[in-house]
C-alpha cells in the first residue's frame, strides 16, 4: 500500500513537473482554456435578501440567497414555463418592478457594442402563462412600466407599448422611425459607442407617461463598409460581388444627429416636445425619470463636452428647470453622467471638480447636500445610496492608484473599508445594501468571488484554486516598478519576466500599452496583460522575452490633471512617455536596449505608431493592431472630447501617425479587420499609403470581414501566432 501511494505521488509530481516544464501553449491562452471561473449575471432582487441568475445550462432563472449563495427558488424553467412556447434557452431576462412578470430573451442578435435585437416572451410568474411580447418582429431594449402592467420597446426605430392587462395589446407610439434617418428611443451608433448606453427612453414613476430621445441622423454622413463572402461565417449573398454595410458615422467635425426629448401621455396619446434648452449640436447622453412623476431628469452636454447640465423637466407642461451645471476648462469626464443615480429626493454623481473624482449628493432641485467623499484619490465606481441611513457605497483607489477597495461613507463622513484585502475589488450590492458580492483579484491571485455581510465574508462562490494550481510554475514572474521621466513625472509599470530569468543575461523587451485617456493597464489585478493573468505575456516570456507595460500621462487613477494633460494633443505626451519607458528599461542591466519592441491595439496601436516615430527612442520593431492613424477619421464624440474639432484644433490633428510616417524607425507589422465599424479600415489603408510613399518598409496583415475585436473562427489564434512569430524573428532568432 505504501509503495503504491509513493508511486502515485511520484507520478503526480512527475506530471506536475512536466506540465511546469511545458509552460503555456499559445492556443490554450487564446482559446481561454485558462479563463478564470466567474459568477455572471447576478441581479439583486427587490427583497434585499436574494439575487437572480441564469443557470449554467441556461434552462432556468434561479433565485439565490445573498448570504449563502444557495439556491432558494426557481423563477422560470424552460421545461415547464417555456415548453408550450418552445423556449429552449434563456439568453437574458427582465423582471418587472413588482416581481410578478418576467421577460424572457431569446434569439439574441448583436448589432454594435451594446445594441441587439431579440424575441421576448412574457411570463406571468403567478400563473405560469407565457406569450410573445410582440408578433410584429424582433424587439429592442424592452422596459417595464413602474407598475409592471406595460412594456415599452423599440422596433425599426419606432417606440411601441404592449399593455399586459389587455392581453398584450400593442400601441405604436411613433411612426417616423426609419433606418439611417430617424431613431426613437435608441441611440445612434456614435451615441451608443461613446456614451455607453443602449436605451434612451423611460417610464414615469406613476406609469402614466413615456419619455424618449429622438435622434434625427438624416444629415449624418454615411460610411460604406465593404463586405465579402468570407468564411466562419460565410456570407453567400456576397459570393458574386462584394456587399456593403452602410451606416451613419460622423467623423470629427461632421454633423451629428439632431436630438430632441419628447413625452407621450399613455391615456390621451398626446405627444409633446419637451422644452429642454438644446443647441443644434448638443448631446443628451442620459434621460431618467426620478421618483417624482413630474420630474424627468435630462442630461445635456454641449459639443465641446466642457459643460454638463442636468434639467428637471415636467413631461406634461414641457417646462425644463436647470438643477445642476457641471463645467470644466477641458472636458467633463464621462463618469459624471455614467454614474448619475436617483434615490427618492436625492441625486448622486461623481465629479472631478476638486482635482480628484468624488461623490456629490444633491437634492432633485439642485441644492448640494454634501460632498460624500474626499481626499487625494479617485472614486472609480458609485454603487448606490441608502436613503434610510444616507450612506454612500462606492469603490475607490484610496490606498494606491494600482488598487481598488470598496467603501461606505455615512452621512457624517465616517468611512468604513469593506474589503480588507489589497488588490482590486469589485462589488455588487443587495437592494438594501446589507450584503454584497465581491470579486477580488491581484496580479498573482485569480478572481475570488465571495458573498459578504458588511466586512464579513459569509460564503465563497468561486476561488479558482484549480486554475491557480494548474498555472503553478508555468507563468512568468510578475513585478511592479516605477521610474521618473526627465520631466520629473513618476510613472507606474509592470513586467513579466521569464520563469528561468537570469540577471546576468541580456533580454529583449516587448512593451505593451493602451495609453488612451482615463485608461489603466497597470493595476494590481488579474486583468494584468492582454488576456489577464499575464498569460499571453508568459507565452512570449518562454521565448526569452521580458514583457513590460507603463501607464503614461493621460491615463487614469491619478487625478484629473494627470489624465487631462494630453488635451488637444493626443499622442504627443503618450508617445514621449513610452519612449522614456523604453529608455528606462534599456538602462536595466538585464535588458538589451537594442531589442525593445512596442505593441498595442486600438488607441494602443495609434500610440505604437506615434512612439515609433517620436524620435526619443528607436524601437527594434512594433505591432499596431486596429490603429487610428488620423483622428479626423474617428467619431465626433470621442475625438472632440479630447481634441475639439479639426476646424478648431488644426495643429493638434496635424500631429498623427500619417504625418509622422517618414520618421518611423524600426520594423512594423500593421494589422486591421476589413469590417471594423469602430476604427475603419481606411485608417489602415491611409497609413499604409503614407508609409509606401515615404519609402518605409513594413508588413501588413488584413483580416476579412472582422470587426474591431478581430475574432471569429480561427482568426484570433492566427493573429497572435503571427505576432508571436514576428517577435521570434525580430527579437529572438537574430
Amino acid at each position: 500500500m505504501y509503495r503504491k501511494t509513493l508511486l502515485s505521488l511520484l507520478l503526480l509530481f512527475a506530471a506536475f513537473a512536466a506540465s511546469a516544464q511545458r509552460g503555456l501553449e499559445l492556443r490554450d491562452v487564446v482559446q481561454y482554456r485558462y479563463y478564470p471561473e466567474r459568477i455572471y449575471g447576478v441581479e439583486p432582487a427587490a427583497d434585499g435578501e436574494t439575487y437572480t441568475q441564469i443557470s449554467d445550462d441556461q434552462r432556468q432563472i434561479v433565485r439565490r440567497s445573498f448570504r449563502t449563495g444557495e439556491q432558494v427558488g426557481v423563477l422560470f424553467d424552460c421545461a415547464t414555463h417555456g415548453a408550450k412556447a418552445g423556449i429552449r434557452r434563456v439568453e437574458g431576462y427582465v423582471i418587472s418592478p413588482d416581481g410578478r412578470t418576467v421577460l424572457i430573451e431569446t434569439q439574441h442578435k448583436g448589432i454594435y457594442r451594446h445594441s441587439f435585437t431579440a424575441e421576448y416572451y412574457v411570463c406571468n410568474l403567478q400563473n405560469g402563462h407565457v406569450q410573445p411580447l410582440s408578433t410584429g418582429g424582433p424587439q429592442q431594449q424592452p422596459l417595464f412600466s413602474t407598475d409592471g402592467t406595460m412594456v415599452a420597446f423599440v422596433r425599426d426605430g419606432n417606440l411601441f407599448i404592449s399593455k399586459l392587462l389587455f392581453d398584450g395589446a400593442e400601441v405604436q407610439v411613433t411612426t417616423d422611425g426609419k433606418f439611417n434617418e430617424v431613431i426613437n428611443g435608441l441611440p445612434d451608433w456614435v451615441n451608443e459607442e461613446e456614451f455607453t448606453t443602449a436605451r434612451s427612453f423611460d417610464f414615469s414613476a406613476d406609469s402614466k407617461m413615456l419619455a424618449w430621445v429622438r435622434y434625427d441622423e438624416s444629415q449624418v454622413p454615411i460610411y460604406h463598409m465593404q463586405m465579402f463572402k468570407g468564411l466562419a461565417p460565410v456570407h453567400e449573398e456576397n459570393d458574386e460581388y462584394p456587399g456593403s454595410y452602410d451606416y451613419k458615422y460622423p467623423v470629427a467635425g461632421a454633423d451629428n444627429s439632431r436630438v430632441a426629448v419628447l413625452s407621450y401621455d399613455i391615456a390621451s396619446h398626446a405627444v409633446r416636445t419637451l422644452d429642454v434648452p438644446l443647441a443644434e449640436d448638443d448631446y443628451v447622453p442620459r434621460i431618467k425619470f426620478t421618483d417624482d412623476a413630474d420630474r424627468l431628469a435630462v442630461v445635456t452636454l454641449n459639443r465641446h463636452q466642457d459643460r454638463m447640465d442636468i434639467y428637471m423637466v415636467n413631461p406634461r407642461s414641457t417646462v425644463a428647470t436647470l438643477a445642476v451645471r457641471e463645467t470644466s476648462d477641458k472636458y467633463v469626464k464621462e463618469t459624471a453622467y455614467e454614474s448619475l443615480q436617483f434615490f427618492g429626493d436625492r441625486m448622486l454623481f461623481i465629479s472631478s471638480r476638486t482635482g480628484h473624482a468624488h461623490v456629490y449628493v444633491y437634492t432633485l432641485g439642485g441644492q448640494l447636500v454634501r460632498q460624500a467623499t474626499s481626499g487625494d484619490f479617485d472614486v472609480t465606481e458609485l454603487y448606490g445610496y441608502d436613503p434610510k441611513t444616507e450612506s454612500v457605497y462606492y469603490a475607490a483607489r484610496a490606498t494606491s492608484p494600482l488598487r481598488q477597495e470598496v467603501y461606505v461613507a455615512d452621512k457624517k463622513g465616517r468611512v468604513t473599508r469593506l474589503t480588507p484585502q489589497d488588490g482590486t475589488n469589485e462589488a455588487t450590492f443587495s437592494a438594501n445594501y446589507r450584503y454584497f458580492l465581491n470579486v477580488y483579484s491581484s496580479a498573482t491571485v485569480p478572481p475570488v468571488t465571495t458573498l459578504n455581510e458588511g466586512a464579513k465574508t459569509t460564503a465563497t462562490l468561486a476561488d479558482n484554486a484549480e486554475l491557480s494550481a494548474s498555472l503553478e510554475g508555468r507563468v512568468g514572474t510578475k513585478e511592479f516598478f516605477t521610474f521618473t521621466t526627465p520631466q520629473g513625472v513618476t510613472l507606474n509599470g509592470w513586467m513579466v519576466k521569464p520563469r528561468d530569468f537570469d540577471p546576468a543575461k541580456k533580454y529583449p523587451v516587448v512593451m505593451y500599452q493602451y495609453s488612451g485617456p482615463g485608461s489603466q493597464e497597470v493595476t494590481d489585478s488579474w486583468n494584468l496583460g492582454f488576456y489577464g493573468g499575464g498569460l499571453l505575456e508568459s507565452v512570449w516570456a518562454q521565448d526569452g522575452i521580458i514583457v513590460a507595460c507603463v501607464d503614461g500621462r493621460g491615463t487614469g487613477g491619478r487625478g484629473i490633471a494627470f489624465e487631462q494633460s494630453t488635451y488637444l494633443n493626443l499622442g504627443v505626451q503618450e508617445s514621449e512617455d513610452q519612449c522614456h519607458a523604453a529608455r528606462y528599461l534599456a538602462s536595466l542591466p538585464y535588458v538589451d536596449g537594442a531589442r525593445i519592441a512596442i505593441w498595442g491595439w486600438s488607441f494602443g496601436g495609434f500610440n505604437t505608431l506615434m512612439s515609433m516615430a517620436q524620435g526619443g527612442f528607436t524601437f527594434k520593431c512594433g505591432v499596431a493592431v486596429a490603429a487610428p492613424s488620423n483622428w479626423k477619421y474617428y467619431d465626433t464624440i470621442y475625438t472632440e472630447r479630447y481634441m475639439r474639432t479639426p476646424q478648431e484644433n488644426a495643429a493638434g490633428y496635424a500631429t498623427n501617425p500619417i504625418s509622422r510616417a517618414a520618421a518611423l524607425k524600426g520594423d512594423l507589422l500593421l494589422v486591421h479587420g476589413t469590417a471594423d465599424d469602430n476604427v475603419h479600415v481606411r485608417n489602415f489603408y491611409e497609413m499604409s499609403e503614407a508609409l509606401v510613399q515615404a519609402g518605409i518598409p513594413f508588413r501588413q496583415q488584413v483580416y476579412t470581414n472582422r470587426n474591431h475585436s478581430i475574432y471569429g473562427g480561427n482568426t484570433r489564434l492566427h493573429l497572435f501566432r503571427t505576432i508571436t512569430d514576428y517577435w521570434r524573428e525580430k527579437l529572438v532568432n537574430r
